[in-house]
């Protein structure tokens, strides 16, 4: 008995430590139309919407770690419809998109997220 106990607590030491999951983050497919898109990124699991502003015309969802973060416009935005993707890796955020509607709208939206991006992120 009293070897067991000497042999047990090296095979525990042994054992996998616990890492941080990675977030469950979809790419972008811009070949999808707007609106499964939308749903695509909607039904990720443990995605979590932002508090949604009635005078914003756009709705925010975010990995749980907030390592990625998607844009969703709704009528009435620049550039709608358009789906937006921010990564943030590294130090550095990325910001690729997908322009369903207006090009000169959809410029707007990516400015206000870069204008975002040098604010949050200095």
């Amino acid at each position: 008995m009293a070897l067991t106990l000497l042999i047990a607590p090296p095979l525990c030491a042994c054992t996998p430590q616990e890492t941080a999951q990675p977030d469950p983050a979809i790419g972008l497919d811009c070949a999808l139309p707007f609106d499964a898109q939308a749903t695509k990124i909607t039904v990720q699991a443990g995605l979590v919407p932002a508090p949604h502003d009635p005078l914003e015309p756009y709705k925010f969802y975010s990995t749980p770690h907030g390592r990625v973060s998607y844009l969703i416009t709704e009528p009435g935005a620049p550039g709608h419809p358009a789906i937006a993707m921010e990564v943030a890796s590294q130090g550095k955020v990325d910001i690729s998109g997908c322009p369903y509607g207006d090009p000169k709208g959809y410029a707007k939206i990516m400015a206000y997220l870069e204008s975002l991006k040098t604010v949050t992120h200095r």
